[in-house]
């Protein structure tokens, strides 16, 4: 039988606040353990490496509710994970895509305020009221 901890030592463990094992479970992204009429819920250790794949899942922009997809697919069925997984990344390849452009843009209006330093107006805010970006 496996060792069972409670929640403050998983939220330790797993490197997160008490609310959002909390929050996880009200969305029920993990199960919440009976509570025993005396004492407190105690979960199972596995519980840790769970909590730390959401965590994981949500650097690399999964949603919570693409998590819980994820987590009720488990092993059964790769190719799902995998189309998910290549979702994402044409998700995230067109934020990058839409950030490298309004880089670029911000470039310009510095170069154009950088130009226009000793004139009574400034060239930033002129082209952002002009130009619809």
């Amino acid at each position: 039988m496996e060792n069972k901890i409670t929640i403050g030592h998983l939220a330790k463990q797993a490197n997160v606040n008490v609310e959002t094992i909390r929050y996880y479970q009200r969305l029920n992204i993990v199960e919440k353990p009976p509570k025993p009429t005396e004492g407190f819920r105690l979960y199972p250790q596995s519980l840790i490496g769970i909590i730390k794949f959401i965590k994981r899942a949500q650097k690399l922009t999964f949603t919570l509710a693409e998590i819980k997809k994820i987590l009720q697919l488990g092993n059964r069925d790769c190719n799902k994970i995998k189309y998910l997984a290549k979702s994402k990344r044409d998700a995230v390849q067109v934020k990058i895509e839409e950030l490298i452009a309004a880089r670029d843009e911000l470039d310009c209006l510095i170069d154009a305020c950088e130009a226009s330093e000793h004139t009574t107006s400034c060239a930033l805010i002129l082209s952002l009221t002009e130009n619809n970006i």
